[in-house]
């Protein structure tokens, strides 16, 4: 493995770690931090066979990173989002959805061009955006069905504060995030499709 490997698992750790010492909810803590780690064990069970761009890697890390954060506090008490810009509501939750979609889009785009699944440019767009909606309705029928099965935990994992519209809010965040993932990151993104041996 390379140092940036090493550097790139010592992040994720380090915050694995520091994430589940104490947390507001261990049951909340595992399920919110479920995903980063399927995400790692998916990562290291096909890098033999796949290897994204430094910019996927590093955007995988990050989303990583705000679920870690989110699984400590729960998504409804991260400190820093509290009274954020004078909201009442916290809203890391929509960071976390914005993310959902960010990072996804820039996965999904990289396995659709590398793998020559698609070919145009705007049925990729039309791909990698019904490829991300329908990637965050799945999760949040994941949430309603884990909700319905823990009543208890419900609140915590859910994180709607009492919005009557947190779950179709979440969906359209996680199509900005997508939408803004391809306009910002495309051109740099094609750079390192073209710079980095596949």
């Amino acid at each position: 493995m390379s140092l940036k490997t090493y550097a790139w698992l010592a992040v994720f750790v380090t915050c694995f770690i520091w994430s589940g010492i104490q947390p507001k909810d261990y049951f909340t803590w595992m399920l919110e931090v479920l995903p980063a780690v399927l995400a790692l064990v998916l990562l290291g069970a096909t890098r033999s066979r796949y290897q994204f761009t430094r910019l996927v890697y590093c955007l995988i890390l990050v989303h990583c990173l705000i679920l870690m954060v989110g699984g400590h506090y729960t998504y409804a008490e991260v400190p820093l989002f509290d009274n954020l810009f004078g909201m009442e509501r916290n809203n890391y939750d929509k960071l976390g959805h914005f993310a959902q979609g960010f990072v996804p889009a820039m996965v999904a785009r990289e396995i659709l061009i590398t793998q020559q699944v698609v070919r145009g440019k705007w049925w990729l767009i039309l791909f990698i955006l019904s490829f991300c909606l329908g990637f965050s309705a799945f999760y949040e029928l994941i949430e309603w069905f884990v909700a319905e099965l823990t009543a208890t935990g419900a609140e915590a994992f859910l994180g709607t504060q009492g919005y009557t519209w947190d779950t179709q809010s979440d969906m359209a965040f996680a199509l900005l995030g997508a939408i803004s993932a391809l306009l910002l990151l495309s051109a740099w993104h094609d750079r390192q499709l073209e710079a980095e041996p596949r």
